[in-house]
């Protein structure tokens, strides 16, 4: 069972072809991330012209890499949202000509679905029901997974996500954009333990996230020493920051394990890459036994194959679309 999946949510133009739902036959990703780099974040139209251009580009690479033919695809897998709406758009309507060309069904993905199933693609065991947790750019949300199309939101951020707060605080050190590399790469010469930036946990038995207040405080605290003409420690705050952010996440998505009675948790998006959060949720999980799953290194970031990986689940569902699907921007669990 070949299925095609598109994904063209963000800055990421990826197509995949997956057989089975499991074997990877290939994963095209081109990023417009050095475009959108001097102007400190994503810029829409920049992202949609480059979706535009190369998608054609991507979709034929794809089709080669895998050793297969436009007749062979069985099925269109494409992410509606999400997302920016106008790249959105791109992916949606080159879905729909595959599928009507092709006379093949169209499955509609939601993006914060895929990067959950992209954790527990290669599983061979029954992960169901679990705790997920996505981490990314423009998402930070806790769910309790009862099946694949039973996912229930316990918690998200009220303000800036995970990786907006490290774009952000990239942005207050100098040290550009995106700011999720760089800043783990200064803590790795930093002390985590020298700056005590504030940890935001909300009401009692909240499971929300607010990182807007360390980001603030990132900011007063760097202003302070510029003011005084101290010399800015970069790794150590960066170093800081992260253990905070890190200190955070951990307590909610442990809180959430314990209240669940959960013995698995998966965990995707792009800030799963970072390696010490993927060693404290690991080191979590030996403590209260639960096993953590993530995303294999090439599905960290956006991608076609957590989209036609999900689409061979929902296609054995029946879970088609028609031709007036169009893009949900707005799209949450």
């Amino acid at each position: 069972m070949l299925i095609l999946g598109i994904e063209t949510s963000c800055d990421e133009t990826s197509i995949a072809v997956v057989s089975d739902g499991k074997k990877i036959l290939s994963n095209i990703i081109s990023s417009s991330l050095h475009l959108h780099k001097k102007y400190g974040g994503v810029v829409p139209e920049i992202a949609c012209r480059h979706h535009t251009e190369l998608i054609n580009i991507v979709l034929d690479k794809a089709l080669k890499k895998a050793g297969v033919r436009l007749k062979d695809i069985e099925a269109i897998a494409v992410t509606y949202g999400p997302g920016l709406v106008g790249a959105l758009l791109v992916g949606i309507s080159l879905a729909k000509a595959l599928s009507y060309a092709l006379k093949i069904p169209l499955i509609p993905i939601n993006h914060l679905h895929a990067h959950l199933y992209s954790a527990i693609m290669s599983s061979e065991k029954e992960v169901f029901p679990c705790i997920g947790l996505v981490v990314s750019g423009g998402h930070s949300s806790l769910v309790y997974i009862k099946d694949i199309e039973q996912i229930q939101l316990l918690g998200q951020t009220r303000d800036d996500a995970c990786g907006e707060a490290f774009d952000k605080v990239a942005k207050i050190l100098n040290l550009g954009f995106p700011g999720g590399p760089v800043i783990e790469k200064r803590s790795e010469r930093g002390d985590p333990k020298s700056i005590k930036f504030p940890r935001s946990y909300l009401e009692k038995d909240s499971f929300d996230f607010s990182f807007s207040g360390i980001k603030t405080a990132v900011l007063y605290y760097a202003q302070a020493l510029k003011k005084n003409k101290k010399r800015v420690p970069v790794a150590d705050i960066c170093a800081s920051f992260q253990e905070a952010m890190f200190d955070m996440l951990l307590n909610k998505t442990k809180d959430c394990c314990v209240k669940k009675k959960a013995k698995r948790l998966v965990v995707g998006g792009g800030v799963s890459a970072n390696k010490t959060l993927r060693d404290r949720l690991v080191e979590m999980g030996r403590k209260e036994d639960v096993k953590a799953s993530f995303p294999i290194k090439e599905m960290y970031m956006d991608n076609g194959a957590m989209v036609a990986g999900l689409g061979f689940e929902l296609y054995n569902r029946k879970r088609f679309a028609d031709y007036t699907l169009s893009a949900e921007p707005n799209l949450n669990f």
